[in-house]
C-alpha cells in the first residue's frame, strides 16, 4: 500500500469552464484526501462508486462526481469535485458519451500523471460485455436536425477531452433563425441566434456549438418567418485548449420554411430532407462538413436502413407548414416572439441536455454487463495496489457472486409477467439492456419538447399505444419526474399506473445497485403483471 503522499504532485488545473461552478443541490459525502492510507477512488457515477466501493472494500475510499438524484447527462462538476480528482490514485468513469463533457474533462485534465482513467464501458468489452446500438424512434412528423461529430480526429491528435467547434457564421432569410437545446427544467441555451447578429471579433463566440469526438445532440430549430433560409457554418477541432484550431471545412445549409422545398431558387433538382433524423455533420477523418441522415424505416423494409451522407450544396432541409408553433407564454421563450404567435419549428425531440454516440452507454441494466465491470475494477485495483490484491479477489468473487443471483432474480421476477404485458412505456431512452436481457419491449419513451405544448398527433400517439397494447402502467424515473407532465397527464387521463424505475442514479430510497436492479424488476412485476 502506498503512503499517503506517494506520487502526489500539487497540480490542480481547474478548467476554465468550471471556474466559479459551485453546482447546487445535494453533494456527494465522501471528499478524497491526501491524508488517508486507503486508495482513493474517484467514479463519475454513484452506480459506479457503488460498484468500485463492493470491490475494493476496507482498502479504497470512494467519492462520485455526479450527485445521488442527478442526470449525468447534464451535471457540471464543481470545483469541489475537481479538487476530488486531484486526489484520486485511480479514476472510473462510465462514458460512451454517458456523462456530460465538463464531467469528463474534469477527470482528463486533473488527474496526476500515471493515474488510471478507466471507462469502464469500453473497457468492459473485454470482459465479455455486450453493447447495444442506441436506437432513437421518435415518430416525428417532421425530419429531426441535429449536430454530429464522426470520427476520432486520432490523426490530429484528438481524444475524448478535444472540442469540436460548429459555428454559424452567417444567415440569409426573411426571419430569424434560432437553433437551441431545452435544458432540463427548460432554461434554453443558444447554439444559433441570428436575431442579434453575429460577431467574427470574438470568433463567433456566441454562436457556436462544442461537441466532443464522435458524438452528436439534438436541438430545435425555430424561424420566425415563413421562406428560403441559408446559414454557413464553419467547423474547427480544438485538439487542446491552448493548441490552435484545426479547420474542418464550411458550408451552407439551405432550409425551405413553409414553402415548396422543391422550387428553392438555384436548387433545381436538390434533394429534400422531410422525414427521420439527420445531422449537421463535422467528419474528423475527411476533414468536411456534410449532412448525415438515418431514413426513417418503412414497414416493407425488412433491412437494417443505412446513414447516408448529402452534400449541402445540393440539399434541402423542408420546414413544413406543419411545424407552425405557438410561442409559449414562458418568459423564457420571449427570443422566438410575443406568446401566440407562431413560428416554424423542427422540435428537439430529446428533452434535456443530451450528448451521447452510436451506442448505447447504460451497460449496467444488463446485470452480466455489471459483473464485466466489476471484473474490469478489480484488476484496475490490483495493479495500482497489488499488495491488496487477494481482498480486491476475495471481494470481487463474493461480489459477482451476489450479482449472478440477482440476474436470476431479475429474470425469473420479469418472466412471470404475461408476455403479453411485458412493455415498458416511459421518459428516457435508457433502459434497452433491461429489455434485451430479461425480454422487456420498450414500446416507448416520452421525451416532449418543453417549449412548447405537445402536439395533438403526440399524444394521440402515446395514447393509442397505451390503448392497442393494453399498457396498464408506466413508468417514471425518480430524478425526471418533474420534467414527465406529458406522460403523466395520459396515465392519468388513461387510468394507468405511474410506477418508478431507475435508470441513471441513486436516492435516499434506493442506494446500492443491488437495491436498483431488484426494486426495478419488482416495480416492472407489481406494475404490469395485474390486470387494470
Amino acid at each position: 500500500m502506498r503512503t499517503p503522499a506517494a506520487g502526489r504532485g500539487t497540480r490542480l488545473l481547474v478548467l476554465p469552464l468550471l471556474v466559479g461552478v459551485l453546482t447546487a443541490g445535494c453533494r456527494s459525502e465522501v471528499t478524497l484526501s491526501a491524508h488517508d492510507e486507503r486508495l482513493q477512488v474517484v467514479a463519475t457515477t454513484g452506480i459506479l462508486r457503488d460498484l468500485a466501493s463492493q470491490v475494493g472494500g476496507d482498502r479504497v475510499r470512494v467519492s462520485a462526481l455526479v450527485p445521488d438524484g442527478a442526470d449525468p447527462h447534464s451535471y457540471e462538476p464543481s470545483l469541489r469535485d475537481v479538487r476530488n480528482v486531484v486526489y484520486a490514485d485511480v479514476a472510473f468513469s462510465n462514458y460512451l458519451l454517458l456523462e456530460e463533457q465538463a464531467v469528463v474533462k474534469a477527470l482528463d485534465a486533473n488527474l496526476r500523471d500515471g493515474v488510471p482513467n478507466v471507462s469502464l464501458a469500453e473497457g468492459a468489452v473485454k470482459y465479455a460485455a455486450e453493447i447495444i446500438p442506441l436506437v432513437e424512434d421518435v415518430s416525428l412528423d417532421t425530419i429531426w436536425l441535429g449536430m454530429r461529430v464522426r470520427g476520432t480526429g486520432e490523426a490530429h491528435g484528438a481524444n475524448r477531452s478535444s472540442d469540436v467547434l460548429l459555428r454559424a457564421t452567417a444567415v440569409e432569410g426573411p426571419g430569424g433563425l434560432v437553433a437551441y437545446l431545452t435544458g432540463s427544467f427548460g432554461d434554453p441555451s443558444f447554439y444559433v441566434d441570428s436575431t442579434d447578429g453575429f460577431d467574427p471579433g470574438n470568433g463567433y463566440r456566441d454562436d457556436t456549438a462544442t461537441l466532443p469526438p464522435d458524438a452528436h445532440t439534438h436541438m430545435s430549430w425555430a424561424f420566425t418567418e415563413p421562406g428560403v433560409y441559408r446559414l454557413t457554418m464553419r467547423a474547427q477541432l480544438a485538439v487542446t485548449p491552448d493548441s490552435a484550431p484545426v479547420p474542418m471545412g464550411e458550408q451552407v445549409f439551405t432550409f425551405a420554411v413553409g414553402v415548396d422545398p422543391h422550387s428553392v431558387p438555384g436548387m433545381a433538382g436538390a434533394a429534400v430532407l422531410d422525414a427521420g433524423h439527420a445531422d449537421i455533420t463535422v467528419d474528423l477523418d475527411q476533414g468536411r462538413l456534410y449532412l448525415l441522415v438515418d431514413p426513417e424505416p418503412r414497414p416493407e423494409q425488412t433491412h437494417e436502413v443505412q446513414q447516408r451522407a448529402y452534400e449541402p450544396a445540393s440539399t434541402v432541409i423542408e420546414v413544413p407548414n406543419r411545424a407552425l408553433r405557438e410561442v409559449p407564454g414562458d418568459r423564457r421563450f420571449r427570443f422566438l416572439g410575443r406568446p401566440g404567435t407562431q413560428v416554424h419549428q423542427l422540435p428537439q425531440a430529446v428533452l434535456g441536455r443530451h450528448v451521447h454516440g452510436e451506442i448505447d452507454p447504460h451497460l449496467w441494466q444488463n446485470v452480466r454487463n455489471a459483473i464485466s465491470y466489476v471484473e474490469l475494477i478489480r484488476d484496475t485495483l490490483i495493479g495500482v495496489d497489488p499488495e491488496g490484491a487477494a481482498e480486491y479477489r476475495a471481494n470481487a468473487v463474493t461480489y459477482v457472486g451476489e450479482l449472478e443471483r440477482l440476474d436470476g432474480f431479475v429474470r425469473n421476477t420479469i418472466a412471470r409477467i404475461p408476455p403479453s404485458r411485458r412493455h415498458l412505456v416511459t421518459t428516457h431512452d435508457a433502459f434497452g439492456y433491461l429489455g434485451q436481457a430479461y425480454g422487456i419491449e420498450i414500446s416507448g419513451f416520452v421525451t416532449p419538447n418543453p417549449a412548447t405544448e405537445p402536439s395533438l398527433a403526440d399524444r394521440r400517439r402515446l395514447t393509442e399505444t397505451i390503448r392497442n397494447l393494453d399498457i396498464p402502467a408506466v413508468f417514471l424515473e425518480p430524478n425526471l419526474a418533474a420534467r414527465s407532465t406529458t406522460l403523466t397527464e395520459v396515465a392519468r387521463e388513461e387510468g394507468l399506473r405511474i410506477c418508478r424505475i431507475y435508470g441513471d442514479t441513486f436516492d435516499d430510497d434506493v442506494t446500492t445497485y443491488l437495491q436498483m436492479m431488484r426494486f426495478n424488476a419488482e416495480s416492472l412485476h407489481d406494475c404490469l403483471a395485474r390486470t387494470r
